[in-house]
């Protein structure tokens, strides 16, 4: 059974009607970039949890989640309505295995996310560790508007800090953005549209593609790649070229 342990809520940082991102205080187990807890409230006499990726290296002292208000949900408008110096619950040790450690040695890791989804990338290149595996990092936000591209500051921060490694490159799917390409991503692999504008070549033979966010993303994006680029799911028993995980 997990542990529990109390959090304080240092600050809420609402990015859109529907985007916020949580930092809290918590005296939390050591964790590896990339993996989740879960945060609780005890709502009507029951504890009421969602896991959530930390946003945050595992160096930093703050605990950063990044999320999406679901107005009718029983938890995530509860989390956003928080204050500063507030209470809530977290797991005292995180869980996955959407790791930089599971990942094979490559020359081009494309790391793909849909909305808060993102969220695992940014704790890895934070942390930056064992990144000089690869020769190349693409990491890929989609969203639906450029509004929702909370994170992009960082992202180019991180840019800078990896000026000769990582790229990156932001989809919106329901307008115009200069800089961004427009879809989804399944389509824009197959169109190769991503490839050429990031100037990299997506196939077995050099790449890796961890995939995160909207599980139709993932399904399309993942029979896509098995089908065209001759990919498959990478498995500790069976090495492979795609690494996943849901965001529901």
């Amino acid at each position: 059974m997990a542990e529990w342990v109390n959090a304080t809520v240092k600050r809420v940082e609402n990015w859109t009607d529907g985007l916020f991102s949580l930092v809290v205080d918590a005296p939390v187990a050591a964790f590896t970039a990339g993996q989740f807890a879960k945060l609780g409230l005890e709502i009507d006499g029951e504890r009421v949890q969602r896991a959530y990726s930390f946003v945050n290296a595992p160096s930093s002292p703050d605990h950063e989640f990044y999320l999406v208000e679901v107005p009718e949900g029983k938890l995530s408008p509860r989390l956003r309505a928080l204050q500063p110096g507030d209470t809530l619950m977290i797991t005292k040790d995180a869980a996955g295995f959407f790791v930089l450690d599971e990942i094979p040695e490559c020359e081009t890791l494309w790391m793909l996310a849909t909305g808060t989804a993102i969220g695992p990338y940014l704790s890895i290149l934070q942390q930056g560790h064992d990144l000089d595996r690869f020769q190349h990092i693409v990491l890929v936000h989609a969203a639906r508007f450029a509004r929702d591209l909370s994170y992009l500051p960082l992202m180019q921060e991180l840019q800078q800090r990896y000026p000769d490694k990582l790229r990156i490159q932001t989809v919106v799917s329901r307008e115009t953005l200069a800089g961004s390409l427009t879809g989804r991503v399944p389509a824009l692999i197959e169109s190769g549209a991503l490839e050429a504008a990031v100037g990299l070549k997506m196939d077995a033979a050099t790449s890796h593609v961890m995939l995160c966010g909207n599980p139709q993303m993932v399904r399309d994006t993942q029979q896509l790649l098995k089908e065209t680029r001759e990919m498959r799911k990478h498995l500790r028993r069976k090495p492979g070229h795609m690494t996943s995980e849901h965001y529901w």
